[in-house]
């Protein structure tokens, strides 16, 4: 994808406001596919959920927050109260739920401190089980439910995307006939930092000696690829030489500029592999 493409993807996403818009673009843009808006659109949202993170976790907004949310209850009027108070205010369901349950422990639990991080996740994670405040319980579950960019929810369907990419990775180098080795492989040879597959004898991609894989099952966009460069792929180049990166919901065209020193992008696996035994056979 033309950075002038992905650029213009932005500008509608941010004119319309809400992830309900994906399916309008999707009409304006038919070569894009819909996973890839939906990879286009997290991306940015958490982007700005960065951006912003300093104006709502201040002590005094927080607490704010946790006030509201203890007014809404009390009210009793059924509705979902955090639902209400993140919509207000512009904040991830997840996050706004994180924040109130942090300050109840905070008041319930821990004389005024804050709760550990790890205890607080863990609550996030299973609700319903671990908070003992029903009510709170029930309202955290439901921002969970409700919230398609964050918490999670959203991380665990993230992961299962990635596993999921990675064995067809994996099914399409052993349909070829390319041995490897697999991060665990690597990581019991005594490697930190490994890519996914790491192969055995190298292939060529487009003129280019490729001796590593990696699975992305996102879009490479500018501050991920960037991100992922310095790392990760800079340390499996150093490592293991020149490599592959396969972005599987695209990339920005532009980003595919360091070909010459050892990282090809790719968006799909290529069809056009020469491994080292049909280069025999043709020789």
């Amino acid at each position: 994808m033309k950075r002038e493409i992905y650029q213009q993807i932005l500008s509608m996403m941010h004119m319309y406001g809400s992830r309900d818009c994906l399916k309008t673009i999707a009409l304006q843009f038919p070569g894009v596919t819909y996973n890839t808006l939906v990879s286009i659109y997290s991306q940015d949202y958490q982007k700005k959920t960065r951006k912003n993170h300093h104006k709502h976790h201040k002590p005094d907004v927080m607490e704010t927050y946790y006030k509201r949310y203890l007014s809404g209850v009390s009210q009793d009027s059924g509705e979902p109260v955090l639902l209400r108070i993140a919509e207000e205010v512009d904040l991830s369901h997840s996050l706004l739920a994180r924040i109130v349950l942090e300050r109840h422990l905070s008041h319930t639990c821990y004389e005024g401190q804050n709760p550990p991080r790890g205890v607080v996740s863990q609550m996030m994670k299973d609700p319903l089980s671990l908070i003992e405040d029903k009510t709170l319980a029930t309202e955290v579950h439901q921002c969970i439910l409700n919230d398609p960019n964050y918490g999670p929810l959203v991380d665990n369907i993230k992961r299962s995307v990635g596993y999921e990419y990675e064995l067809i990775l994996r099914e399409r180098l052993e349909n070829r006939g390319i041995q490897f080795l697999g991060e665990d492989d690597l990581r019991s040879r005594g490697y930190d930092k490994t890519p996914d597959c790491k192969l055995e004898i190298p292939i060529a991609v487009d003129g280019c000696v490729i001796n590593w894989i990696e699975s992305k099952a996102s879009f490479g966009d500018e501050y991920n690829h960037q991100t992922y460069l310095k790392d990760q792929f800079w340390s499996y180049w150093n490592r293991f030489g020149p490599g592959m990166v396969i972005y599987w919901f695209g990339f920005i065209d532009e980003l595919d500029c360091n070909r010459e020193r050892g990282i090809i992008l790719k968006d799909d696996f290529p069809t056009d592999i020469i491994t080292l035994e049909s280069f025999l056979e043709t020789s």
